[in-house]
């Protein structure tokens, strides 16, 4: 054990023990953990200052500097509440949207955090109860605020929870506000902070804002005969005890479906998440309830939004009646294509719109898009990049959708993050489109390979826990940086992007600049048979992330599980090329 470090650690745990500033729990809390014969809990509590990133807040619930609190919340809305009150000087009146999911502490850190930005005289909006991320998004511009914070982990393990900041275009922050605002949050000491809220400034929303944003959901639907005459179409849907129970099946009834059939032990609001391992709506184990209730009633679609209601994660029937999941890409994929498809055969397209993918999303989705001469854009990982490309061409371009390989969708722009509210009524709209023809998603996904070509995705993730493992990342990205692969599963490496320098390499050492907005620590490799592999450590989780994405052939619809298992040697075999 390092023990310059635990003497550290020790000394600002001490100061929790027994400053008065921190509440008797806490200072309990932070004395059992000083007094504990092991003591690898007080040292990843204390070891540093849970930082306040460009997207706000991430991390285990618990007392201590490196966890999520009351303390490191308040440090984060003071230091927010004090860039508002300088960047918006002058203003009548500053106001902010306040919402929160459905894990353990968020109500608390939610209420907390309203009584933080009253106390500054900062008007607050705060949500009467949980509500999907997206809702929150939608607030802050429907309301005209200057920002907002919700509370949530998305995805995370249970013991997690986060803090989301948004600017006045309803996005994730960026720059120069991002770094902006860390400024003033590092500036924050715990005393500095005012719990001390006034009531008269904050309101109550619920209801009202539910069914604007729902009506304008609607509003987006492409085909609403189509849903008519399938309207028995029979979904079942399940929120894994998230927001997602409070708006999606009423999205959906709002679209006209009659046969949504909901999951009722995860209907329950429980930040435990008792039903799940993980409430990760990428993971089989999530869906296993509601695939179980899709087996028992024969229906056609399953669905799940994670527990902040941002993502979607879907299965259906394959050709032998078997229940399948869609992975992120394809996800992403079928929403573009029926979107791109359907606005051109309904007459919907002017000329002037554009879709959008992150870097690390199939490249199916650029042939989709050249075929059919719809401007696609590529950018970073993370929606508030999505939504910097919505907000840059406002006014000039019309944008119909854009998303990530890691199940999040946006298919319109009075929201500036992914939203599941809309995505599950989309998903619904195209399962009915399929099946009005006499299809199912999966022949859709079929057809999308035999006319543009088939691709295997993969995302290869390796956890590393604690500060070794921050430590362990870091070296692994250097070391990727420095000896980039020569080849990948045989095939030469033509091609290496690092985000970091925005420089592109080719094979003979020529170098070329790559068009981004700023830097990010992102390499990718380009490969002669059409393989990308993207490296990235995760902002949000302790690990490092390997995306790729390998061609294979498939001539009929049958030959797609083959392809599949080809694909996945050759992934394998990167695997190993790249020692993971």
């Amino acid at each position: 054990m390092d023990q310059e470090l635990l003497k550290q650690c020790m000394a600002v745990a001490q100061k929790w023990a027994t400053d008065p500033v921190f509440d008797a729990e806490t200072q309990a809390a932070a004395k059992a953990m000083m007094e504990a014969d092991d003591k690898s809990n007080l040292i990843d509590s204390f070891y540093q200052t849970l930082e306040f990133g460009t997207g706000g807040l991430r991390g285990i619930m618990g007392a201590g500097t490196n966890r999520m609190n009351i303390y490191t919340v308040g440090a984060a809305t003071q230091g927010l509440a004090n860039y508002l009150n300088k960047n918006f000087a002058g203003r009548d009146k500053i106001s902010v949207v306040v919402g929160h999911d459905c894990r353990n502490n968020s109500r608390l850190f939610a209420e907390t955090v309203a009584q933080i930005f009253s106390a500054n005289g900062i008007y607050v909006y705060l949500f009467d109860d949980l509500r999907p991320t997206p809702e929150v998004s939608f607030a802050i511009r429907y309301l005209g605020c200057q920002s907002g914070v919700n509370i949530t982990a998305s995805h995370n393990p249970r013991e997690y929870n986060g803090y989301k900041a948004y600017w006045d275009d309803g996005a994730q922050v960026l720059a120069p506000h991002d770094k902006g605002i860390i400024d003033e949050v590092n500036k924050v000491n715990y005393e500095d902070i005012k719990f001390n809220g006034d009531d008269k400034l904050i309101t109550i929303i619920g209801e009202e804002v539910d069914k604007v944003y729902l009506d304008m959901i609607h509003g987006i639907s492409i085909d609403p005969e189509v849903i008519k005459r399938q309207k028995d179409l029979s979904i079942v849907y399940t929120p894994i005890h998230g927001a997602g129970r409070t708006l999606i099946p009423n999205s959906l009834k709002l679209w006209g479906f009659e046969n949504v059939n909901c999951v009722p032990e995860q209907m329950v609001k429980d930040g435990n998440f008792p039903t799940v391992v993980s409430p990760n709506p990428e993971n089989a184990e999530a869906l296993t309830l509601s695939i179980n209730l899709a087996k028992k009633i024969d229906a056609d679609i399953v669905m799940a939004s994670d527990p902040d209601a941002d993502r979607v994660g879907m299965a259906c029937k394959d050709d032998k009646g078997e229940w399948v999941l869609i992975n992120g890409n394809q996800t992403c994929l079928l929403f573009l294509y029926y979107i791109i498809n359907n606005r051109i055969a309904k007459g919907q397209m002017k000329g002037d719109e554009f879709i959008v993918k992150t870097i690390v999303t199939t490249e199916l989705i650029k042939k989709v898009a050249d075929k059919k001469g719809v401007e696609m854009v590529d950018c970073y990982t993370g929606f508030k990049w999505i939504a910097r490309e919505i907000r840059l061409n406002e006014g000039k371009k019309t944008y119909i959708g854009g998303g990530e390989e890691s199940y999040g969708f946006l298919a319109q722009d009075f929201v500036r993050d992914k939203d599941a509210v809309s995505a599950c009524s989309l998903l619904a709209e195209i399962c009915a489109w399929a099946k009005d023809q006499g299809k199912t998603l999966y022949d859709v996904l079929m057809d999308i390979y035999l006319e543009y070509g088939f691709s295997y995705n993969k995302a290869i993730n390796v956890v590393k826990p604690g500060k070794s493992g921050a430590d362990e990342i870091k070296a692994m990205m250097e070391n990727f940086r420095a000896n980039p692969p020569k080849e990948l599963a045989g095939s030469p490496v033509i091609l290496v992007k690092d985000y970091k320098t925005l420089e592109a390499t080719d094979a003979q050492g020529n170098k070329s600049k790559i068009d981004m907005p700023d830097t990010s620590n992102v390499l990718q490799y380009f490969t002669e048979n059409g393989t990308k592999v993207s490296v990235r450590p995760s902002g949000t989780e302790p690990k490092i992330k390997f995306y790729v994405e390998a061609p294979g052939e498939m001539k009929t619809a049958a030959d797609y599980k083959a392809a599949c298992e080809a694909a996945e040697v050759t992934v394998a075999e990167i695997a190993k090329s790249l020692g993971i």
